[in-house]
């Protein structure tokens, strides 16, 4: 096995803003756009959110800083600001997807990011060449782990490779030469966890994990700042990422091109609040509501093939996931998404309000969700292939991939759409101009400076 761990490293420690092609820190700033508005969002309406604050008041931890935590009205010290944007951001499930890899690189990087800029006082652009640097590092060990097989044995990726994206990202702010970044991965690689039973309750596990990866990224970097030994090799080492969290890992795929194809130019961003095998069938099944002039009433069975991956995160077992329980069932669930689409023409985060509706549950008891062996082996897994019986008759409808992929990425004004009507409940008229710092970050001198 190669040493992929030090190669990752003098690539993080050597990217230089001026190695970026302009579309890369381009597209950095737009998917930081996109999840700040979620943490917006989530700070006041996830479900989990009142628990998580609480928390930190018991244990003493939610002492004033000067770190940004977006939508609130005062710092806090930069882990907890790094936990907190990066548990916000993933709480609606509306931040954005790297296809290859099935994880979200931006809820685990971007917070650490922006609390270690904060800490040192970096520019915008340093920040946004440092967010680069940790999503190649998560997204490629992603690809490395294989997602099916990480799946399979019980792990999510966002939260595992996420930490070492997020200690990549932190250790490049830090100011960390490659064998400080190689330092930070050995602290990482103890840190790195994140588990797929939350599916079985509807718990609140995969929020608080995804925002632990932000926060154990930025405190790993931060040992490795102040001379913390962390163990060498941990990411190909016997005992290592590579070894402990998958079966036959693939490390070449690690470091394929790198620095030459830019896995930030594959991060798709999420048109609706829910788990991304759910997009490509909703994509379909709107577009066959309003060809096809369909009502709810008209749907007589609804047929769903999916990816492995898919089935197993929101299609089984079948008669739980036809009737979610509370919004992390709902998240997870396409007889859910199925049937909001086709009763609302739409799928929104407001949406969430029709769990438990007895017409939303009537017709998703009439969606039935099968493995398509047509989207396995594919290069991207969220695909969908619809089948309905319909009182107008039989209708198919094939879809390769879900809208918000780099073949449709979002242009800056529909990226600012959905910053707008997530972030203007909560910030009102700040939102806007909120939204101009955030689309100008290349030119801002001293990130500290950002809520000003």
């Amino acid at each position: 096995m190669t040493e992929t761990t030090l190669t990752l490293a003098r690539f993080v420690a050597d990217l230089a803003a001026a190695d970026l092609p302009p579309a890369v820190p381009a597209r950095a700033r737009d998917l930081t756009i996109d999840l700040v508005g979620s943490i917006i969002r989530a700070g006041r309406e996830a479900d989990s959110s009142p628990s998580l604050f609480a928390m930190l008041r018991r244990l003493g931890l939610d002492a004033p800083g000067d770190a940004t935590v977006f939508g609130a009205d005062r710092g806090y010290t930069p882990a907890v600001a790094a936990l907190l944007n990066g548990a916000l951001g993933h709480s609606l499930d509306f931040d954005d997807t790297h296809a290859d890899s099935s994880l979200h690189p931006s809820a685990p990087v971007v917070p650490a990011a922006l609390a270690a800029a904060q800490m040192t006082g970096a520019s915008g652009r340093d920040l946004l060449t440092a967010i680069v640097a940790g999503y190649e590092v998560c997204c490629r060990l992603g690809n490395a782990l294989d997602p099916t097989r990480h799946y399979a044995r019980g792990f999510h990726p966002t939260a595992t490779a996420g930490t070492f994206g997020a200690a990549a990202a932190a250790g490049k702010l830090l100011g960390l030469d490659a064998a400080g970044i190689a330092c930070a991965f050995g602290v990482a690689g103890s840190q790195a966890a994140g588990s797929l039973q939350f599916l079985v309750n509807g718990a609140w596990n995969k929020r608080w994990q995804v925002g632990a990866a932000a926060m154990n990224g930025l405190i790993a970097a931060t040992l490795a700042a102040e001379g913390f030994r962390g163990a060498s090799a941990a990411i190909e080492g016997p005992h290592g990422f590579l070894h402990a969290y998958t079966d036959d890992a693939r490390p070449e795929l690690a470091v394929a091109d790198l620095g030459r194809v830019w896995e930030t130019m594959k991060i798709g961003v999420k048109p609706y609040p829910a788990c991304r095998y759910t997009h490509a069938a909703v994509d379909g099944l709107l577009a066959l509501r309003r060809e096809a002039g369909l009502s709810p009433d008209d749907i007589l069975a609804v047929h769903i093939g999916l990816h492995r991956n898919g089935v197993t995160l929101t299609g089984a077992p079948l008669e739980e996931k036809q009737h979610p329980r509370n919004i992390v069932d709902g998240q997870f669930s396409m007889p859910f998404a199925a049937a909001v689409a086709l009763h609302r023409g739409r799928f929104g985060w407001d949406d969430y309000a029709l769990i438990g509706d007895a017409a939303i549950e009537a017709t998703a008891a009439r969606v039935e969700v099968h493995r398509d062996a047509r989207l396995e082996g594919l290069r991207h897994p969220f695909g969908a292939h619809i089948s309905l019986r319909t009182t107008k008759g039989d209708m198919e409808r094939h879809m390769a991939d879900p809208s918000g992929e780099p073949e449709t990425f979002p242009s800056d004004e529909v990226i600012a759409d959905k910053f707008m009507t997530l972030a203007s409940p909560v910030l009102e008229n700040a939102a806007a101009s909120l939204l101009d710092r955030l689309g100008s970050l290349e030119e801002v001198a001293d990130m500290r400076r950002l809520a000003g």
